[in-house]
Protein backbone atom coordinates (compact mmCIF):
# COMPACT_ATOMS: atom_id res chain seq x y z
CA UNK A 1 0.00 0.00 0.00
CA UNK A 2 3.15 2.40 0.53
CA UNK A 3 4.39 1.76 -2.33
CA UNK A 4 1.25 2.60 -4.46
CA UNK A 5 1.07 5.46 -2.55
CA UNK A 6 4.25 6.98 -3.30
CA UNK A 7 4.24 5.76 -7.03
CA UNK A 8 0.34 7.79 -6.72
CA UNK A 9 2.32 11.06 -5.30
CA UNK A 10 4.71 10.54 -8.18
CA UNK A 11 2.22 10.12 -10.97
CA UNK A 12 0.78 13.52 -9.41
CA UNK A 13 3.76 15.55 -9.69
CA UNK A 14 4.78 14.71 -12.92
CA UNK A 15 1.25 15.53 -13.90
CA UNK A 16 1.33 18.43 -12.22
CA UNK A 17 4.78 19.09 -14.03
CA UNK A 18 3.61 18.82 -17.50
CA UNK A 19 -0.18 20.45 -17.39
CA UNK A 20 1.77 23.80 -15.95
CA UNK A 21 4.06 23.65 -18.65
CA UNK A 22 1.25 23.06 -20.98
CA UNK A 23 -1.05 25.85 -19.81
CA UNK A 24 2.02 28.77 -19.10
CA UNK A 25 4.16 27.60 -22.04
CA UNK A 26 1.86 26.17 -24.91
CA UNK A 27 4.38 22.78 -24.79
CA UNK A 28 2.44 20.39 -26.40
CA UNK A 29 4.59 17.57 -26.01
CA UNK A 30 4.22 18.61 -22.09
CA UNK A 31 0.26 18.29 -23.52
CA UNK A 32 1.02 14.65 -24.21
CA UNK A 33 3.02 13.78 -21.37
CA UNK A 34 0.00 15.33 -19.23
CA UNK A 35 -2.54 13.33 -21.22
CA UNK A 36 -0.80 10.16 -21.02
CA UNK A 37 0.23 10.92 -16.63
CA UNK A 38 -3.53 11.07 -16.39
CA UNK A 39 -4.30 8.40 -17.56
CA UNK A 40 -1.48 6.16 -15.01
CA UNK A 41 -3.17 8.11 -12.73
CA UNK A 42 -6.56 6.77 -12.91
CA UNK A 43 -5.40 3.16 -13.30
CA UNK A 44 -3.60 3.21 -9.93
CA UNK A 45 -6.35 5.32 -8.16
CA UNK A 46 -8.36 2.01 -9.20
CA UNK A 47 -5.91 0.32 -7.89
CA UNK A 48 -5.62 2.06 -4.60
CA UNK A 49 -9.14 1.49 -3.79
CA UNK A 50 -9.17 -2.11 -4.93
CA UNK A 51 -6.63 -2.28 -2.06
CA UNK A 52 -7.74 0.06 0.31
CA UNK A 53 -11.23 -2.42 0.09
CA UNK A 54 -9.23 -5.43 0.96
CA UNK A 55 -7.60 -3.57 4.06
CA UNK A 56 -10.85 -2.85 5.18
CA UNK A 57 -12.14 -6.12 5.32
Amino acid sequence: MKQLTDNLNQLFADFAKDAALQVEAGNKAAGTRARKSSLAIEKALKEFRKKSIELSK
